[in-house]
């Protein structure tokens, strides 16, 4: 390879935001490889911890012996799950503004498209694997979801 080419390529390297390069052209191979300097992290104050809210008669009177009950979890239609096989962000339709795939009531067939979740720029089709009518979608259109979480019933 031309010195002057080589050259032309590690000033191309070094001004771009890549840190690698590999070229091969006939028999010959280069490997050109920023090294970037490692970020120094500057420490952080510790705070004071908070000060002791003073307690006074009325602040007394006002607390509750009972504990507060925990809020009851939502609770799923009971039927087939169907889980999100990714990590990712839940699309009812294919494009902003149209109708969604499947509503509550919709009929479907396994292998029919229920939704799209997009997973690092890619949109991935979800398909029912059970055919049966949906009885709830439980995820708002463009909210993330995690791996396993339910996604709709299907009865």
């Amino acid at each position: 390879m031309d010195l002057r080419k080589l050259k032309t390529l590690i000033d191309l390297v070094s001004e771009s935001g890549i840190s690698e390069l590999e070229i091969t052209e006939g028999d010959g191979k280069v490997r050109i490889v920023k090294n970037v300097p490692p970020v120094m992290v500057a420490p952080m104050a510790a705070s004071a911890p908070p000060a002791p809210m003073p307690v006074t008669p009325s602040t007394i009177s006002g607390a509750s012996s009972v504990p507060a009950a925990p809020a009851p979890a939502p609770e799923t239609p009971s039927g087939h799950l169907v889980r999100s096989p990714m990590v990712g962000t839940f699309y009812r339709s294919g494009q902003p503004g149209a109708q969604p795939f499947v509503s509550v009531g919709s009929e479907v067939a396994e292998g029919d498209t229920l939704c799209i979740i997009e997973a690092m720029k890619l949109m991935n089709e979800i398909e029912a694997d059970k055919s049966g009518t949906i009885k709830a979608v439980l995820v708002d259109n463009g909210s993330p979801v995690e791996f396993g979480q339910p996604l709709f019933v299907i009865e």
